[in-house]
């Protein structure tokens, strides 16, 4: 397990030396997960130590909502103060999200229809 946290956190250090080093518009952990999943298909497997590590860290997940929760209910004065721009915001990226993944979707089987026409 300490190996697979071990490269996780690699994957992580470099994303955020390449978005910091090039100044890029991206978190530096998303490039890191990137570079991983490119890493993980390039090698076509992952390592059974990695996928139990994954996996452990996904059932805590709720776990790292704590500090989150904890910010939020120490600075309630200010959510209290602006919540409408915090309301108009969940539910516009909601809905961005929703009609997103809907074209996403409808491309996505679009295209496979057209490969099983063409087979």
């Amino acid at each position: 397990m300490l190996a697979a946290l071990t490269q996780l956190l690699i994957f992580q250090l470099i994303g955020e030396v390449l978005a910091r080093g090039l100044k890029l518009p991206v978190p530096g952990p998303v490039i890191g997960m990137l570079l991983l999943f490119a890493t993980l298909v390039v090698r076509g497997s992952i390592s059974k130590e990695l996928q139990s590590t994954a996996q452990t860290l996904l059932q805590h997940l709720s776990l790292l909502f704590v500090p989150a929760g904890t910010g939020v209910m120490l600075h309630l004065h200010r959510v209290a103060d602006e919540w409408l721009p915090l309301l108009l915001s969940v539910l516009i990226s909601t809905l961005a999200t929703l009609i997103v993944t809907a074209m996403v979707m409808k491309f996505m089987l679009g295209s496979k229809a057209s490969d099983g026409e063409s087979a």
